[in-house]
């Protein structure tokens, strides 16, 4: 297989402390990696180097062999990498369909000339949208809620609209963060079937921060662990929760040398 994302020792700093220290990590192409550690280990901080949020003191990331290291979300966005979020950042005032609708960039529509001289060809987009966004609810299940204002959705609805926007972009790989947060048990299971599914049957790699162990061992491998900053271990889920090294940093003692991440 073949990285699609490769962060070769980065670092990053906010002031005294530290929070990723020369970390290196490689996600392979049409994996389901996962990203655990304890609470402080520098997960979300390198989350937001990878997409863009944050830039690193020191260190690169690649996208499929490219230096991105730097690029700005809309940049990476347009280069097939996309982002969800622990908490949902639908247009609440809008029904479902319009947030799906709202995602493809660079369409005729959006440019005035367009819109009055060239009528037929935003009409076309359109219209290629709007089947699309009918093919995304029926994949997520979301058909009923399609007139439903996205604030109205339940948590669980919510991320699965999260979802489906990624599937309205030319993306080649998902960073997900938290998905289990705020979802009940079924929309969780209905969530996990549709990540392996876009992995399985369209080719998306995805990387996923998550707490819960049973979603992690369900869906990622391998799986990649923080710890103070950097990479601890990786390997299949079996291997990390047997590895002693993960159980101190979960539930031991101090670690050996103090440090400061976030």
């Amino acid at each position: 297989m073949n990285a699609i994302i490769e962060v070769t020792d980065v670092t990053k700093r906010f002031a005294s402390l530290v929070a990723v220290d020369h970390c290196t990590l490689r996600v392979e192409q049409g994996s389901i990696t996962g990203l655990i550690g304890p609470n402080g280990a520098g997960k979300s901080t390198l989350f937001n180097i990878i997409a863009g949020a944050l830039a690193p003191e020191s260190g690169t990331v690649k996208l499929a062999g490219r230096d991105v290291t730097g690029w700005s979300p809309h940049d990476l966005f347009t280069a097939g990498l996309v982002r969800t979020f622990q908490i949902p950042h639908e247009f609440s005032h809008m029904t479902t369909f319009e947030n799906l609708m709202m995602v493809p960039s660079g369409q005729a529509g959006e440019n005035l000339w367009s819109a009055w001289f060239r009528p037929g060809t935003v009409r076309y987009q359109e219209m290629q949208s709007r089947k699309r966004v009918e093919e995304v609810l029926a994949f997520l299940k979301l058909a009923h809620v399609k007139n439903e204002l996205a604030g109205n959705l339940s948590g669980g609805q919510k991320k699965l609209l999260e979802l489906g926007r990624t599937m309205m972009t030319e993306a080649r790989v998902v960073l997900l963060d938290e998905i289990a947060a705020g979802v009940n048990r079924t929309l969780l299971q209905d969530l996990a079937a549709n990540i392996q599914r876009l992995n399985r049957e369209l080719g998306y790699t995805f990387l996923v921060i998550e707490h819960d162990m049973d979603l992690i061992a369900r869906l990622c491998n391998p799986v990649i662990v923080m710890a103070q900053g950097s990479v601890m271990t990786e390997g299949p889920i079996e291997q990390i929760q047997a590895d002693p090294r993960v159980i101190e940093a979960y539930f031991g003692g101090a670690p050996k040398r103090e440090r400061h991440v976030a």
